[in-house]
């Protein structure tokens, strides 16, 4: 007999985790889990592009068999959080290298009804990345390197990354940004975040790109100005009310009274009162209006920058010109589309009530009754005017059904009726026999 070849772990995992059975897929995510900690802790250890390329399959497969939303929530969850089990940060990078690669491959072969959970799992490994990075402290290098990854992966022309890949990452990105570093990020750290899209809108000759950058990237930054400068004047405001409590005199007075206890509705209002304090808070990320729009029209301003992107972005930077100055472009929006809304519908009022007051003007106030009596008659009426307008009407005009062909009579015939005119010959002709 010819001995059984053994298949390298990563293809049985693979086959394990696209099994038909949900606990067979659970044991093999978890078996996978501690199979990436103890190869990677390993000097010598580590994953190839290859290897990492057959466990995402199966990975992929995986989120593919399973059903109801809960689930795939938890499971989405659970296959973005392995990024966490890799002990070295080249290992992580090529996991999310391979995960893109794989979501390319694979994405003109998901149908309609699969959309959905394969969106959600793109959303959740790029916030786990964006975690490993904020783990590391925003380290600029490893910032640079993650932001290149995506940038080729994702943005780049020759990355054949479909348009349904494109378009969500450039939805996401600033989302799960503010989702994980609002609170620790600079206005410089940010302006680092977006520089590769401004390298790619000013460069790229994709238009769907450059469309969904300026809107999910910059025209973005620009309507949450106003929700960014309310976070900086809440922190402010919490930071003068420390100083302010530190210095307070009546200090021991508020000792004496003491906190409400745990079960009171004070405390309950209190805890909640907190609770959506600290969800409101960091969810805008602070920008320096002026620098972005100089690091945009650096780019945007050069030789080989096309027309089309140059003229998107030059809209872009005036906004952006704006905000830097205190003014905030969408605050006339909702009055002008107002205004005109008032406008149109003030003029299209009288236009319907001319016709009654012309009717009124030419009846006056003694016809009035006259016309009462006309629409109260009814049918009668109507056949009145049926017959007495058919001669008045000209050809054509007020006449239902079939028009009548008329005969045109021959040049040189005798006119029958009474008050026809003769040709001029005959008329001739009696003149000469009269003389």
């Amino acid at each position: 007999m010819v001995p059984r070849v053994q298949l390298p772990p990563e293809i049985q995992l693979a086959q394990r985790l696209a099994g038909n059975e949900q606990v067979t897929r659970d044991r093999a995510v978890r078996k996978l889990r501690k199979y990436i900690i103890a190869r990677t802790q390993r000097a010598a250890g580590g994953f190839t592009h290859d290897e990492l390329l057959k466990v995402w399959k199966g990975l992929f497969y995986c989120m593919w068999m399973q059903d109801k939303p809960l689930l795939q929530e938890e499971l989405g969850r659970t296959i973005s959080q392995l990024i966490h089990a890799f002990q070295t940060t080249e290992a992580q990078r090529l996991f999310i290298q391979t995960f893109w690669q794989t979501m390319n491959r694979e994405w003109p072969g998901i149908d309609r009804l699969r959309l959905d959970k394969y969106y959600m799992l793109m959303r959740m490994v790029l916030n786990e990345s964006l975690k490993a990075l904020k783990t590391r402290g925003w380290d600029e290098r490893h910032m640079e390197q993650l932001l290149e990854l995506l940038t080729t992966e994702i943005l780049h022309p020759d990355s054949q990354a479909p348009n349904g890949v494109k378009s969500h990452f450039l939805e996401i990105f600033l989302e799960e940004l503010a989702r994980v570093g609002a609170d620790e990020l600079t206005a410089d750290q940010n302006l680092k975040f977006i520089d590769p899209f401004c390298r790619v809108a000013a460069r790229t000759k994709d238009a769907l790109v450059l469309h969904r950058i300026t809107r999910g990237i910059f025209e973005a930054i620009v309507e949450q100005a106003p929700f960014a400068i309310e976070d900086l004047m809440k922190e402010t405001g919490a930071e003068e009310a420390e100083e302010d409590e530190e210095q307070d005199e009546g200090e021991p007075f508020k000792k004496l009274l003491g906190k409400p206890p745990k079960g009171s509705c004070g405390a309950e209002a209190g805890e909640e009162q907190a609770e959506d304090d600290d969800d409101s808070a960091g969810t805008a990320l602070q920008f320096d209006y002026e620098a972005v729009a100089n690091r945009l029209f650096e780019m945007a301003s050069q030789q080989d920058t096309p027309s089309q992107n140059r003229k998107r972005l030059y809209k872009v930077i005036r906004k952006l010109q704006d905000l830097a100055e205190g003014i905030f472009p969408e605050d006339d929006i909702p009055e002008k589309a107002y205004r005109s809304l008032q406008e149109g519908r003030r003029e299209r009022k009288p236009k319907k009530r001319l016709a009654r007051s012309r009717l009124r003007n030419t009846t006056g106030s003694g016809g009035q009754e006259d016309l009462c009596a006309d629409l109260s008659s009814g049918p009668e009426r109507t056949r009145r005017g049926v017959t007495a307008d058919a001669t008045e009407q000209p050809r054509g005009q007020g006449r239902r059904g079939a028009r009548k062909r008329q005969r045109r009579p021959r040049a040189g015939a005798r006119a029958r009726g009474t008050g026809c005119r003769e040709p001029e010959t005959k008329k001739k002709q009696t003149r000469k026999s009269e003389k």
